[in-house]
């Protein structure tokens, strides 16, 4: 079904190709990479004015600082329960991120969250929103994602067991170039935020949701 999306790697292609492939937070152009890449997947993070404050880059290079050198990086079926736990609090610190100050205080959130950790480690880090973290988990704390992660590792593994090789096979079969923390996120995503919001299904072998082609 993602494949049917339009241009649905774009953006993340762009991200890979000005990052080169290795996101580095210590460094201001890429910490606009990341809030730019955020807000191409919904996330409506304010962009500062010239002169304004900038709480999204202040608040993630501090993260950085603390984060940067022990985030796992490790395949997503090959984590440790030890690598999991740091996931975890990593994504529980980034979360409390305060992104935008002024009238109304915001921080960064769950969602974004784990979408910035898995641009961190497309690898290893199998990403949620609100309606995945309700259904799996019921929660969106950092107990939660350290939950949702050994889920993720669980599913990994007999993917990997049933497709051989390793998984190495895995983003061709499905025809697009994304880890397979990200196909997971894709069929949690159909599963649940589409049916979330909306009948969605197949008709005469073309999908549809909330009555759109």
């Amino acid at each position: 079904m993602f494949n049917g999306f339009v241009n649905v790697d774009a953006s993340w292609l762009r991200l890979l190709e000005e990052t080169h492939s290795a996101i580095d937070l210590s460094q201001p152009a890429h910490r606009t990479i990341l809030l730019r890449w955020l807000n191409s997947w919904g996330c409506r993070i304010r962009y500062p004015r010239d002169g304004e404050p900038a709480p999204f880059d202040d608040g993630v290079r501090a993260w950085w600082e603390t984060w940067g050198t022990t985030l796992p990086s490790a395949d997503l079926a090959g984590l440790t329960d030890t690598e999991i736990d740091t996931a975890a609090k990593a994504y529980a610190d980034l979360s409390s991120v305060v992104v935008s100050t002024g009238r109304t205080r915001r921080t960064l959130g769950p969602t974004a969250a784990a979408k910035a950790l898995y641009a961190l480690r497309p690898n290893t880090i199998m990403p949620w929103d609100a309606a995945i973290a309700a259904a799996l988990h019921g929660a969106r704390d950092g107990a939660a994602f350290g939950a949702h992660l050994r889920l993720g590792r669980a599913w990994a593994a007999a993917v990997i067991a049933e497709a051989g090789d390793d998984g190495a096979e895995i983003p061709a079969l499905v025809g697009r170039p994304v880890s397979l923390a990200k196909i997971l996120d894709e069929y949690l995503y159909v599963a649940f935020t589409m049916g979330a919001t909306g009948d969605w299904g197949t008709d005469s072998g073309e999908w549809w949701k909330n009555g759109n082609r």
